[in-house]
């Protein structure tokens, strides 16, 4: 039986691109390649039958700022997206700099990062938290929507032929910024990533979120809201309050394991109190 030759297409535009996916509907989009080489043991790699190499489409690969957001292409490296500095926000940088070592940051991009079906890797929980939203486009139709609503448990909001194109990111500014990630999934264990920010106007909390992303996503708003219009420090009850439903989430959650459970409700235990009298 004569070996399966894989074709690998290099989309100059996005209409290339869509054009060859609607003539090859079973290709698959290559990006930095993490994703395919991850888990793959043998000495040559196994690759689909048909590849859409995204490198040479320039408009994937553009980073502009305006004084309300940050819009990075999906092609753009984790790596450029830390050296852009204190442009970039703090839960957002910390996530990717958590992410393997410099090589790997290197070649993943922030599209690939976010489309992984598996689970949320590290940027989901800060994306999600920062209110990022994300461009989709298909060969006929472009939309927008919240990198919550992306990520949803079970599945990613991809249509069929549809691509994650641009990322936008509020620039607002956030008081404080904590990130907490728990286990090592690069090695293959179950882990995921905490964000915790806020919001502070002359003692008044204006804004908290805390999520947390991996092998599912979790966050309770209605906790969040009821901290909104708060005095710091907070009473020993608001604290409270905040800390039991992390608890009831969690505990209402089939996962995490419960070790990363117990190790998340710490953190949340750690963060909250320390805003409390």
């Amino acid at each position: 039986m004569a070996a399966q030759h894989n074709q690998v297409f290099f989309p100059g535009s996005l209409g290339e691109l869509f054009n060859a996916w609607t003539r090859f509907p079973d290709a698959v989009p290559f990006a930095g390649g993490t994703e395919i080489i991850r888990g793959q043991r043998s000495s040559s790699l196994v690759l689909p039958k048909n590849i859409l190499a995204l490198s040479e489409i320039e408009e994937l690969s553009r980073m502009s700022r305006t004084e309300r957001y940050l819009e990075i292409g999906a092609m753009v490296k984790l790596r450029d997206i830390i050296r852009l500095g204190k442009i970039v926000p703090e839960a957002l940088t910390r996530s990717l700099e958590g992410v393997a070592g410099p090589h790997l940051r290197g070649l993943a991009t922030i599209g690939g990062h976010i489309c992984h079906a598996a689970c949320r890797l590290d940027c989901t929980a800060a994306l999600i938290a920062l209110d990022a939203i994300y461009e989709l486009r298909n060969a006929q139709n472009v939309r927008w929507i919240s990198a919550a609503r992306f990520s949803q448990p079970g599945r990613l909001a991809l249509e069929k032929q549809e691509l994650l194109t641009r990322v936008r990111i509020p620039l607002d500014q956030w008081d404080f910024s904590a990130y907490r990630k728990f286990g090592d999934r690069n090695s293959g264990a179950e882990g995921g990533v905490l964000i915790f920010i806020m919001k502070n106007r002359k003692n008044i909390l204006t804004s908290l979120r805390s999520v947390f992303a991996g092998e599912c996503l979790l966050r309770d708003q209605d906790s969040e809201a009821a901290l909104t219009g708060k005095h710091l420090p907070l009473s020993h009850r608001d604290a409270q309050d905040f800390f039991s439903r992390w608890r009831e989430t969690l505990s209402s959650s089939e996962k995490p394991s419960p070790l990363i459970k117990s190790e998340i409700l710490g953190c949340i235990e750690s963060l909250i109190y320390n805003l409390a009298d």
